[in-house]
């Protein structure tokens, strides 16, 4: 595994397994298995609605839980300093945990402002060991990360080999912000990736498929990948990318295919905010 440097010095894997869209009833077994193949870093949220399955199979697997890197998010109706710090504490006690490795805001909508300040206070009392924003585009990133006192240490964004967010990438640097790729093999409006003949030419050359090509993609350029699958079999595929590297002409070739830089969701469309608040509120 390789691992990447937080600002306040904190070491994250640079590959880890999400539980988005994973059903509360599956996320147990799921983790399990995704534990088992080797990953330690876990991505859940509160509005996934499975931090308890991930906390059970965090406790029963046996692993030293420093060894795990947990991240969970502050949702949209938990905004506001007073019910993000409530939901905080909910969040460790589903997840069976006294502390959190990463804590982000998961919509750049709410009282982001108060829900930072409760963030920084859980930070300060050793609750949250880094924290960080998630779906923070370029200029409300910027605006943000300008008037908090604690800076950002990661931005988790819709990132992969077709959406590569290359725009944001100076303005996090100003602050030391990592990014974490969510939707990393595709999704959400991105197909092709794990098909595609261009990076499944590259990986003909070291024995590996278009998905692990793509996943090694994101890990040398520093940032994080969170890949999503229910079948231990392609866990394991999407973990095995460390005894590789990509040559500079070919992450060259990977760059030219990049379509929607800053990603394919509208975070400015009112409608898609009222998505979110009705369906996840």
């Amino acid at each position: 595994m390789e691992y990447i440097k937080l600002s306040n010095g904190i070491e994250m894997p640079a590959l880890g397994y999400g539980v988005f869209l994973v059903p509360p009833q599956e996320a147990e077994r799921c983790v399990s298995d995704a534990l088992s193949v080797g990953y330690r870093l876990i991505d859940t949220a509160q509005a996934y609605q499975n931090e308890e399955g991930v906390g059970a199979a965090i406790a029963k697997s046996g692993i030293k839980r420093e060894d795990i890197f947990l991240v969970t998010k502050v949702w949209i109706s938990n905004s506001g300093e007073e019910k993000a710090a409530k939901s905080i504490d909910e969040s460790l006690r589903k997840l069976q945990t006294d502390y959190v490795d990463l804590l982000l805001i998961h919509q750049a909508y709410g009282d982001v402002f108060g829900t930072w300040r409760a963030m920084e206070q859980a930070y300060k009392a050793g609750k949250v060991r880094a924290i960080g924003v998630s779906n923070f585009q370029a200029a409300r990133f910027f605006d943000f990360a300008h008037y908090v006192d604690v800076k950002p240490m990661v931005n988790q964004l819709q990132c992969n080999v077709m959406i590569q967010q290359t725009d944001i990438e100076p303005i996090l640097a100003e602050t030391g912000t990592k990014m974490m790729a969510w939707g990393p093999l595709g999704g959400q409006g991105v197909d092709g990736i794990v098909k595609n003949e261009a990076l499944a030419a590259i990986g003909s050359k070291y024995g590996k498929s278009a998905a692990q090509v793509a996943l090694r993609w994101l890990t040398q350029r520093g940032i994080v990948a969170i890949p999503k699958s229910s079948h231990k079999e392609r866990m394991a595929q999407n973990f095995d990318i460390f005894d590789f590297a990509l040559a500079t002409d070919e992450m060259q070739q990977i760059a030219a295919l990049n379509q929607h830089d800053t990603g394919t969701i509208n975070f400015g469309d009112p409608q898609f905010v009222k998505y979110l608040i009705e369906t996840y509120g």
